[in-house]
């Protein structure tokens, strides 16, 4: 049975869409008639031997005329293709995605936080943290692709590959150790601030956030919450494997998750947006209105390379859906 989550009727293009885009075209007919058309009148015998001659006849002109009418619409239609889906830009290590059906007008992901050790959940947070810098590489015209450089101490090169979609971004990582000696580098952390598309605060986001648990979707107020950590707030759910001395020093929940998916409603209940990597250390419902799947690198040997991959969905209000889409992205 499909289940929803305070689902609200999808919005339609009404006429009034359909309108600006015919007025829109038929601007762009005027614009041409005015810039490109060709008188048609009949020209003298001279005129037209001449014409003839240089192979600018009328009909010519017809065929230039309808030529340039056709790149017009042909550039209009490109430029609209372009603009349809999610936009992405990086500055200052934080990654915005922007998109006309992005409740709040866009999502802001701390990209990235931190690289951390093993051995975190029990010491201060200043001995797990991984000095690192991220720089960008490139960036195209239209918003649709980045490609980012980070360099983590102990000699540690991490290509990123960022791309937008219709209604997800795709993450491609090589990690690469290019040192001699093992990386403890076990995981690092997307920081994504949910407080535009919930329209929440810290003292109230979690019921308009969720995870998969053995129960099916959980949204984190129906979770088991605990309070005992070095530090307090936030929450941590750990999946199955991994070791629960290598995780943030926050509070674990006994719940835990079944998929590496982490997410949140919009405040009107009809989209929602979530993070999901192939490979995860925790997911981890934050002190900023920020939600993490924070991927699991597992230590780099000499010369090793690793690869992972990660997703962040904006969908419309259908957690089956959601699952369905996650499921083909991310096999088992």
């Amino acid at each position: 049975m499909k289940h929803r989550h305070l689902s609200q009727p999808v919005l339609r293009t009404g006429l009034a869409d359909r309108t600006d885009c015919n007025c829109q075209i038929r601007m762009t007919n005027d614009k041409i008639r005015s810039n490109y058309q060709i008188a048609m009148t009949k020209p003298a015998n001279g005129q037209l031997k001449a014409l003839r001659h240089s192979g600018f006849g009328i009909h010519s002109s017809f065929v230039i005329y309808h030529s340039s009418f056709l790149l017009a619409v042909g550039s209009f239609v490109g430029t609209a293709g372009t603009a349809a889906g999610l936009t992405i830009g990086w500055t200052n290590n934080m990654l915005s995605i922007s998109g006309p059906e992005i409740p709040g007008g866009k999502v802001d992901t701390w990209y990235l936080e931190a690289f951390c050790r093993s051995g975190s959940t029990h010491r201060d947070w200043r001995q797990t943290t991984i000095p690192h810098k991220t720089e960008l590489v490139s960036a195209d015209k239209n918003g649709k692709r980045l490609k980012l450089r980070t360099i983590v101490e102990g000699n540690i090169e991490v290509l990123h590959d960022i791309r937008a979609g219709k209604d997800d971004v795709d993450f491609r990582l090589t990690l690469h150790n290019r040192g001699a000696q093992f990386a403890d580098v076990q995981w690092f952390q997307p920081c994504m601030r949910v407080d535009r598309v919930t329209q929440r605060n810290q003292t109230n986001y979690i019921d308009k956030s969720f995870i998969f648990t053995g129960r099916g979707l959980t949204t984190l107020d129906k979770t088991r919450r605990m309070e005992a950590a070095i530090y307090r707030g936030g929450q941590v759910y750990v999946p199955k494997g991994i070791n629960l001395e290598d995780v943030n020093p926050r509070p674990i929940s006994p719940d835990q998750p079944v998929h590496g998916l982490i997410g949140c409603f919009s405040a009107d209940d009809r989209y929602l947006l979530a993070m999901a990597w192939d490979r995860t250390q925790e997911l981890f419902q934050g002190v900023i209105v920020c939600l993490h799947n924070d991927p699991r690198v597992g230590g780099l040997k000499a010369g090793e390379t690793k690869k992972l991959h990660g997703k962040i969905y904006l969908l419309k209000n259908d957690p089956e859906a959601l699952l369905k889409r996650y499921k083909r992205d991310f096999p088992e």
